[in-house]
């Protein structure tokens, strides 16, 4: 059979029809009760329960995830990727106390490839399922001469909703509340540029080596996958921040690009500081080897990296033990790192 103009100019359409179908019973398992209609329609629907809420707000964010992506390429593993992008976004609209409730996805690619597509989606199914949020569509362009062979490139949007009384917002921080740092995985999401540029330029690595003071090779340390967090701040927030009693959780920051230094200001009232405590955590070694082998100053270290705190809590001080013994319950790794102290709203790392 000829093969059509279009697929001869680099869009196979019944190729992306093909892959496609397979997609209905994989996103199933991400089903949520106010997901209306089929995958495929020219929008997703989801009927939101409003009845639930006095005053419910819909929170929203869009993100991608950076030159990761040229780890995944260069070791032909895709399905991580899918779920770091789903996890970056549940943190992001986590903090302001919001539940996922659902996600969409955007591939764009110079070439669909059918090994490589249901590895995505698969990611993001997992990741969905496992913080209840429901995948309801996406996009896949096919655009030819636009990519790299064999590359491509994602995004997602999630939207979650919060009561708006409980909507985080850091008003209520001052002086006296404790900073709680719960572990990440690795980098995550972020600074993988500079990291790609120590290891695989200035130092000369390949992906398969293993490197002093890591348990794995290289590359499977920079493809784990950024871990979750929405499910311990729900947890944390139904128990604690209890309606018209005062509450204990006050604010969180997630420690993506920026790091420590951009991203706790965020929260922070005008009028005080984080003092983050280095030191009262056990950095990861990939952040070791990076800063020592990169020769990274500490000034900009923590306004890069995670270094192994990938979301921060704060929370008043008279509660903050008994909140870290119940992130801890939670299989999460988390530490007391520093307080909120007078200020002009930034971070200090002391």
């Amino acid at each position: 059979m000829k093969k059509k103009a279009y697929a001869q100019a680099g869009v196979d359409i019944d190729l992306g029809n093909a892959v496609k179908s397979k997609l209905p019973k994989l996103l199933a398992s991400t089903h949520r009760s106010e997901v209306l209609g089929k995958i495929g329609g020219f929008g997703g629907l989801f009927a939101l329960k409003a009845s639930q809420y006095k005053q419910p707000v819909l929170v929203s964010s869009v993100d991608g995830v950076g030159t990761k992506l040229k780890i995944a390429f260069a070791m032909n593993k895709h399905n991580t990727v899918g779920a770091d992008l789903v996890n970056h976004c549940v943190g992001d609209i986590a903090v302001m106390g919001a539940e996922p409730l659902f996600f969409l996805d955007y591939i764009g690619t110079g070439k669909l490839d059918a090994k490589v597509f249901p590895q995505l989606i698969s990611g993001f199914a997992k990741a969905c399922k496992e913080n209840r949020c429901a995948l309801i569509g996406g996009e896949t362009a096919q655009m030819p001469d636009f990519y790299a062979p064999g590359e491509y490139d994602v995004s997602g949007t999630i939207v979650g909703v919060v009561e708006k009384s409980n909507l985080l917002d850091g008003k209520g921080i001052k002086k006296g509340d404790r900073l709680i740092g719960i572990a990440s995985s690795g980098l995550h999401t972020n600074g993988y540029s500079l990291a790609r540029k120590i290891f695989l330029e200035k130092m000369g690595l390949e992906l398969d080596s293993k490197p002093a003071g890591l348990k794995t090779t290289l590359g499977a340390e920079l493809l784990k996958v950024h871990i979750s967090y929405g499910n311990v701040i729900q947890m944390l927030l139904k128990k604690y921040n209890q309606p018209k009693a005062p509450r204990v959780l006050k604010g969180f920051a997630h420690i993506t690009g920026g790091g420590f230094i951009d991203n706790i200001p965020r929260v922070l009232p005008r009028n005080c500081d984080a003092a983050v405590e280095r030191g009262s955590w056990p950095v990861l070694p990939i952040f070791k080897l990076i800063q020592e082998s990169g020769l990274i100053d500490e000034s900009e270290i923590y306004q890069v990296f995670n270094m192994g705190v990938g979301m921060v809590a704060l929370v008043s001080g008279q509660q903050a033990d008994a909140v870290l013994d119940d992130i801890k319950k939670m299989k999460h790794k988390a530490w007391h790192i520093g307080e909120v102290v007078s200020g002009t709203g930034v971070t200090k790392m002391v």
